[in-house]
């Protein structure tokens, strides 16, 4: 079952769902000029916006985003590369914004890991922009390996929010790879992701969809 084709798991979503329903909801990745052409206070901003969601109501963060913008000089990676201790100090008593040290100070730390690869790729944007989707999961790790708070899922849920191509492996997803037998238990080493990448890459090629797509139609298919 391994190598099954994707139109038995598109059929299931419809039944459970249909064809209107369904597509409304399947997201559209950004082109990679769209993500080249993004600001990296934007990609910071969603960043530390996923950072600071991890264990807490998305909703509660989100009410709060304005604030943070605020607070955080519209995380401009420059000015936050620099910022003192003392001034992350004082961020810790701002009522206005979610008080946790540790995602404090990653915002800092992550500002100045953005522009190391901004001095070498000509931008965020830009280095995510020339990423292949079909080595995605590579991209987790290395956004895992050199940006702080950006473990477990919270890398592919970052990729998902700025529109950088990606499929990610929730409760769902994993349970309809199981279900359909193409994959067994849960992908939790880094081999075990290349292999159900190589399955979302055939899937890829077979229906010329985005990986977020059927990423969305195999939870669907469940759920």
């Amino acid at each position: 079952m391994a190598g099954m084709a994707f139109d038995p798991i598109y059929e299931t979503a419809l039944v459970r769902h249909g064809e209107a329903a369904l597509e409304a909801r399947l997201p559209v990745p950004r082109t990679p000029a769209e993500l080249a052409a993004t600001t990296d206070d934007r990609y910071l901003s969603a960043m530390s916006r996923r950072s600071f969601r991890a264990g807490l109501r998305h909703s509660l963060v989100d009410a709060r985003w304005p604030a943070f913008e605020e607070v955080f000089a519209g995380f401009d990676p420059e000015r936050l590369a620099v910022l003192p201790d003392e001034e992350i100090e004082r961020l810790l008593a701002d009522r206005r914004i979610i008080r946790h040290l540790g995602k404090i100070r990653a915002v800092r730390g992550n500002a100045r890991a953005m522009l190391e690869i901004t001095a070498q790729h000509g931008g965020f944007g830009s280095w995510l922009a020339a990423w292949p989707v079909t080595e995605i999961v590579d991209l987790w790790a290395e956004i895992s390996r050199r940006f702080s708070q950006m473990g477990g899922r919270s890398a592919p849920y970052f990729l998902r929010m700025v529109g950088k191509d990606t499929f990610v492996l929730t409760g769902a997803v994993v349970k309809a790879l199981n279900g359909f037998g193409v994959w067994r238990g849960e992908p939790r080493t880094r081999g075990d992701r290349r292999a159900v990448q190589a399955i979302f890459n055939r899937w890829h090629e077979e229906t010329g969809r985005p990986l977020c797509q059927l990423s969305q139609i195999l939870a669907m298919s469940v759920d």
